[in-house]
């Protein structure tokens, strides 16, 4: 036994010293600027000097003072506190983000809020007339388009979309254009028949 502990001990060590040795060279070229900012996330954010926006959500004009670096997800949820838009991968794949930016849809993750100047946005709050649902909202209650719920908002503002850009003719060409929508809860098949509910009922949308 005092043989086969013996045997594993250079091994140890050796693993210890590269470990050791990775960390202390990746500190070595790390600037010292960054190492600073990193110990304090406030002079991080002293960096930013904070500029105008002027835009309109869900109808109601906005005049903010924001960081440049600021997404529209981060400005939305944080700042304006409309969390119904979701935060799902934060990379624009998933598309739990989608709002609508001058009618058209975009993942407001990928979006900076400065460059919203003068323009309407609209999130999954903004689509219902008061109490009224959206004709959508009601087609996914009705067919049962979602589970968890997390993905809903922005599978509803890309249905939207989808109908308005006129890319819901079938329901083949439905799903292709809401691919970029993912749902962990596969109620696929369910949102396509909401959607394809709305485009043939000739709702204005």
């Amino acid at each position: 036994m005092e043989n086969e502990s013996a045997s594993h001990a250079p091994n140890g060590s050796r693993r210890d010293f590269l470990k050791q040795s990775s960390l202390l060279t990746a500190l070595a070229l790390t600037p010292t600027a960054v190492i600073k900012a990193a110990e304090n996330d406030e002079e991080i954010a002293s960096v930013f000097e904070k500029v105008p926006l002027k835009f309109e959500v869900n109808g109601v004009k906005h005049s903010l003072s924001i960081e440049p670096r600021v997404t529209l997800l981060d400005l939305l949820r944080e700042q304006m506190k409309l969390t119904g838009t979701k935060k799902g991968c934060d990379h624009g794949q998933c598309g739990a983000c989608t709002v609508h930016i001058d009618g058209r849809r975009v993942n407001s993750c990928l979006t900076l809020a400065v460059m919203q100047e003068g323009k309407k946005v609209t999130t999954i709050e903004g689509l219902a007339n008061g109490d009224k649902l959206h004709p959508m909202q009601e087609a996914f209650i009705k067919h049962d388009g979602f589970q968890c719920g997390y993905c809903t908002p922005g599978q509803i503002m890309s249905a939207v979309a989808c109908v308005r850009e006129g890319h819901a003719s079938s329901p083949e060409q439905v799903r292709e254009y809401m691919s970029g929508n993912i749902c962990r809860c596969g109620a696929y098949p369910n949102i396509v028949d909401a959607i394809m509910e709305v485009k043939n009922g000739g709702n204005k949308i």
